[in-house]
């Protein structure tokens, strides 16, 4: 029961793009439902919801999962949101410290 906000400047349809390419493998989980700018992932770490929504220059991508802010489901999903590009031309990518 957390929920995660990130900016970025992709377009909704590449941050679930991004999403379909990094939780199935990451996490372990598999879609459940989709839409143009919604997905349900579902799997044995739990459940998330991702709505990702065009606000002028920015994507504004909301994460809810059904776990504890402290579970594995959450920390990935964490560096998920990190990994989105936040400016136009940045790469995005792991922080200072995370293995790539």
């Amino acid at each position: 029961m957390a929920g995660y906000l990130r900016k970025t400047a992709l377009s909704p349809a590449e941050v679930l793009a991004v999403a379909e390419d990094l939780i199935p493998d990451r996490i372990g989980l598999s879609q459940a439902k989709g839409t143009s700018h919604d997905a349900t992932y579902t799997g044995a770490e739990g459940t998330v919801s991702l709505s990702a929504h065009r606000h002028g220059a920015y994507t504004e991508v909301v994460a809810n999962t059904d776990r504890l802010g402290t579970s594995r489901l959450d920390y990935e999903i964490q560096k998920f949101l990190n990994q989105l590009p936040y400016e136009p031309f940045d790469h995005g990518g792991p922080g200072r410290g995370e293995p790539t």
